[in-house]
């Protein structure tokens, strides 16, 4: 099992900006998959930026345009930056890994958007 933590959350208005960081117990590269996810008040957690091992990425409709996602696999790091931020974004954001079968999550970083 991976140990994943997030920081850089925080309260921010509309239309500032994040970086959320997420430090991994493993070296990242080559793993299946790394990025984040978000679950916000009363909503299912859903899949915000992924890398995946095919060089590949995915990104949530509603959030392309605003965020990116990089990766500093020789610090074991994995970066969301979030330009633009509504209040939509309100949510904790969930560091994710997936090393062939196994998924990692961090404990979690709260975004707050106010407008």
């Amino acid at each position: 099992q991976v140990q994943l933590v997030e920081s850089g959350g925080g309260l921010v208005q509309a239309g500032g900006s994040l970086r959320l960081a997420c430090r991994a117990s493993k070296n990242t590269f080559g793993v299946s998959g790394i990025g984040w996810y978000r679950q916000a008040p009363g909503k299912q957690r859903e899949a915000v930026a992924i890398s995946r091992k095919d060089g590949s990425m995915y990104t949530l409709d509603s959030v392309k345009g605003r965020i990116t996602l990089s990766r500093d696999n020789g610090k074991n790091m994995v970066y969301l930056q979030m330009n633009n931020l509504k209040p939509a974004s309100t949510a904790v954001y969930y560091c994710f890994l997936l090393d062939g079968r196994t998924t990692s999550w961090g404990p979690g970083t709260q975004v707050t958007v106010s407008s």
